[in-house]
């Protein structure tokens, strides 16, 4: 057997041993996603998971784009940090999605104003993470999403400015440094 045809029937063998592994671009109820896995919307233009920024040591929960995962678009625990690798996002038991901690203290909170009985959160291409009800016939009816939580960068489909509907104002704020996430001084909003 000749060397290029051997290597083709391992990889094959292997394939249907181990299977093949794609990334999810849904997390469910009853599901958690911990350090070292990702969710990736399913144009594969952005990831979701946990990452260490620069030189940091600290962990932060955050959204990338898949082709360049140093541009990272969004961090909801910047003023957080988790000092570990052993965090995990999961769903509270009235559907909230939260960043927990190694000792299971909440350290981000989508902070729902109503119960969501049975939760999906999905990272769509937009770079929109959505929290809705599994069973809503109606996909864009979102109980919380993360265009409405800016950071840093604004992507198109965003808004910037009050929402008189959901009660606060949507501003960018900057990083603290390149290592450090950290909501700081400089920030961008609408004047009224």
């Amino acid at each position: 057997m000749e060397t290029p045809t051997l290597f083709i029937c391992l990889y094959i063998i292997c394939l249907s041993v181990f299977g093949l592994s794609t990334a999810a671009d849904t997390l469910s109820s009853g599901q958690s996603m911990k350090d070292g896995e990702k969710l990736v919307s399913t144009g594969q233009s952005f990831e979701l998971g946990f990452f260490s920024p620069g030189n940091s040591k600290n962990r932060y929960f955050g959204m990338w784009c898949k082709i360049s995962p140093e541009t990272v678009v969004w961090v909801p625990n910047g003023d957080r940090p988790l000092t570990d690798s052993h965090g995990f996002l999961t769903f509270s038991h009235d559907g909230d999605l939260v960043l927990v901690n190694q000792s299971k203290s909440v350290v981000w909170s989508s902070n729902l104003s109503r119960v969501v009985k049975n939760p999906v959160a999905q990272l769509l291409d937009t770079g929109n993470l959505v929290l809705r009800e599994n069973s809503s016939l109606n996909c864009d009816d979102y109980r919380w999403q993360r265009f409405d939580h800016p950071s840093d960068t604004l992507l198109p489909g965003m808004k910037l400015g009050w929402d008189v509907k959901i009660g606060f104002e949507r501003c960018l704020t900057s990083w603290k440094s390149k290592d450090d996430p950290f909501p700081w001084r400089l920030y961008f909003q609408v004047e009224h």
